[in-house]
């Protein structure tokens, strides 16, 4: 049997659109306050003043690294990370260097997500506590297809002791015959792989696309232990909506 409390509690509640401001992230605050989500997902001028907006309420802070493209450096990447850590995020969602996946140039990759790792490790917070971050490998699987690249992400991932592998951005757009641009963001194959290959080692987070109660099911289903709601309105059609946040849901199983 699940509950509108447990689909809560899987959800990292995201306000990343290029375009949302103050407005949003006091909105975002209130609805992950009052739904008690799992985090709430924000860019990185937004951390402090969420950090005191949920202080007390056991809700961490969540923001993005090398988001939404991966391509800045190593150097760039700690850089923002340790920063967002002083401002009091407590998980870190990091976008890995794409092209070198797509390269293979796994020992940039691996070095690259240990070095952040090491900053998440050993940065302080607001409250002077060390070691208490989790860090979050986005792989951006509209980009990164290959299964076998898929795999060794996974691999080096849990080697290092990330806390979860997550599939995408939701901002990984290709451009389609007709002209337009789309984004598959989380699938159930990709899901289902990543937990095969992790085990229980990490956590799997399923973000990008799912946006109605029949996909969060689905993926939780394929062994997604987190889900990234990509919303700041909960009058849409998505997520939050089709849960109702206080009705009991059908049972699962």
């Amino acid at each position: 049997m699940s509950n509108a409390s447990d689909i809560a509690s899987l959800l990292d509640h995201s306000i990343l659109h290029p375009t949302a401001g103050k407005k949003e992230l006091d909105e975002g605050i209130r609805v992950a306050l009052l739904y008690r989500v799992a985090s709430l997902c924000i860019k990185p001028w937004m951390v402090f003043p969420a950090y005191q907006g949920l202080t007390g309420s056991g809700i961490p802070v969540c923001t993005v690294i090398g988001f939404p493209s991966g391509g800045q450096t190593i150097k760039s990447k700690c850089f923002e990370t340790e920063e967002a850590i002083t401002n009091g995020a407590t998980e870190i969602d990091m976008v890995v260097n794409v092209s070198k996946v797509l390269e293979h140039e796994w020992a940039y990759v691996e070095d690259e997500i240990r070095e952040i790792k090491k900053v998440c490790d050993t940065t302080a917070g607001p409250g002077g506590k060390k070691g208490s971050v989790g860090l979050k490998v986005i792989f951006e699987t509209d980009y990164v297809t290959a299964r076998e690249d898929k795999v060794k992400l996974c691999e080096i991932c849990a080697s290092i002791g990330v806390a979860f592998v997550k599939t995408s951005t939701g901002f990984g757009y290709n451009k389609t015959s007709d002209g337009h641009f789309s984004t598959t963001g989380a699938t159930r194959d990709d899901v289902a792989l990543m937990r095969e290959i992790v085990g229980d080692r990490c956590g799997v987070k399923a973000s990008g696309g799912v946006r109605t109660l029949e996909q969060v099911l689905i993926v939780r289903e394929a062994g997604a232990t987190r889900i990234g709601d990509y919303t700041s309105d909960v009058e849409d059609v998505h997520v939050d909506r089709d849960i109702g946040y206080g009705a009991d849901l059908a049972a699962t199983e």
